[in-house]
């Protein structure tokens, strides 16, 4: 079963914004491409290091440490040296704010 939690309003992200929230002691990054949201867990699969933090490439984004890649859509590795996908999250944009839907 999924929980949804707010975390954020419509107006907080201009496209190509991130946002890093905490959700039970799990960093999630949200994204925003265009007008559309995408929501990952904020780990490199690879090291363990934040990946909000690197290079926005289209969907795909960079981990700072050593390059590795993920599309913020799905949580897909589209480049080594991460070869096990990132957890990806439904987004739900509600009239009352941005709902990430985090299973249980």
């Amino acid at each position: 079963m999924s929980e949804a939690v707010k975390i954020a309003e419509p107006a907080e992200l201009a496209p190509g914004d991130r946002k890093i929230v905490d959700i039970d002691g799990r960093d999630v990054a949200l994204f925003r491409i265009g007008d559309d949201y995408y929501a990952i867990d904020d780990v490199c699969t690879h090291d363990g290091g934040p990946l909000a933090d690197g290079e926005l490439f289209g969907t795909c984004i960079e981990c700072p440490r050593h390059g590795a890649r993920f599309d913020v859509r799905t949580g897909a590795v589209v480049r080594l040296p991460a070869v096990v996908p990132v957890p990806a999250h439904a987004v739900e944009v509600r009239d009352d704010g941005i709902y990430v839907l985090i299973d249980d």
